[in-house]
């Protein structure tokens, strides 16, 4: 199953606990981190991203960044993006007009957050390369339903829906779940919490 981390919650700018964590995943064999800091401001975001780059280049190359809702960071980076599935948002076609004008590589690969079947329809229509689909599970906080998930035969009409794009499971996914997640159709799983320690990620790709 592919692999995609998410990064969030460093505290100030971060930047070294960033490629530490780049560091494990790719030591693990993470396919995919989202670079997701909205607290750095632009400048900081390319310095982490090509500093990320710099990681995976060294541990081998196979993992690929995405940089969450900054296509000009992503393009002055030279890598890839994820976008939502929101109105008003820049579209994939945008996104990779913007990376193509930057003179950046504009096959680089878009990633775009799908909370709906319908979304999911739009988004694959679209030419995205990845669609992450979620929360598939429910969010509680201290025994407290904070956010629904949208269940796994969601999943399986989502991942229908994407006519061979392929879909991640995102939301509450976890070692123990996985399973179901695949047996829906999903190509993999993302997510922040999961990935957060850089353990348990060859387990969680059986």
């Amino acid at each position: 199953m592919i692999r995609y981390a998410i990064s969030g919650g460093v505290k100030g700018d971060g930047e070294a606990e960033l490629l530490e964590l780049a560091r494990r995943w790719a030591a693990d064999g993470v396919d995919y981190v989202q670079l997701r800091e909205p607290q750095l401001c632009a400048g900081a975001m390319v310095r982490v991203a090509r500093g990320m780059l710099a990681v995976f280049g060294e541990a081998g190359g196979t993992t690929k960044l995405l940089v969450n809702h900054r296509v000009d960071v992503a393009a002055a980076a030279g890598c890839g993006v994820h976008l939502t599935a929101r109105a008003g948002e820049l579209t994939v076609a945008q996104a990779r007009a913007v990376m193509r004008d930057a003179s950046a590589n504009a096959s680089v690969e878009i990633s775009v957050s799908c909370h709906t079947v319908e979304e999911v329809r739009r988004a694959a229509a679209s030419g995205v390369d990845l669609i992450l689909f979620g929360p598939v599970y429910e969010k509680r906080v201290s025994g407290e339903l904070v956010m629904a998930g949208a269940g796994v035969e969601a999943l399986r009409e989502a991942c229908a829906m994407a006519k061979g794009v392929r879909v991640l499971a995102l939301g509450g996914v976890t070692e123990a779940n996985s399973a179901q997640c695949e047996e829906a159709g999903a190509a993999g799983i993302a997510g922040i919490r999961l990935f957060a320690r850089g353990t348990g990620l060859r387990d969680a790709a059986r």
